[in-house]
C-alpha cells in the first residue's frame, strides 16, 4: 500500500485466511514444537483488558477484501506459512 499511490483510505491489515484464537495457539505451538494445552481463562482476560477482552473472546473474522480486490498478493496467505518463515 505504501508503494501504490492509488491506495487511499482504510485497509484491513489481516491475512486472507483468518483463524480462531485456538487455531492460532495450536499453529504457534506446532511451529515452536511446544504444546498449546491450556487456554487463558476468560475472567483473566477481562481482569487484564476490561472491555477490550471482548474482541479476544468473541473474534472478528476480518478479511482483507480491498487489498485482495486490488490484486495484492500475500507472501504468506496462511498462518502456518507465516510462522514457518519465522522459525
Amino acid at each position: 500500500m505504501l508503494e501504490n499511490d492509488a491506495a487511499r483510505g482504510v485497509y484491513n491489515a489481516t491475512a486472507p485466511a483468518p483463524v480462531t484464537s485456538a487455531g492460532f495457539a495450536h499453529a504457534l505451538g506446532k511451529a515452536l514444537h511446544r504444546p498449546a494445552l491450556l487456554p487463558v481463562p476468560a475472567f483473566a482476560l477481562r481482569l487484564r483488558f476490561g472491555e477490550g477482552a471482548y474482541v479476544m473472546l468473541s473474534g472478528q473474522r476480518v478479511l482483507p477484501s480491498r487489498a485482495l480486490a486490488e490484486g495484492f498478493r500475500f507472501r504468506y496467505p496462511a498462518l502456518e506459512q507465516a510462522l514457518g518463515a519465522l522459525t
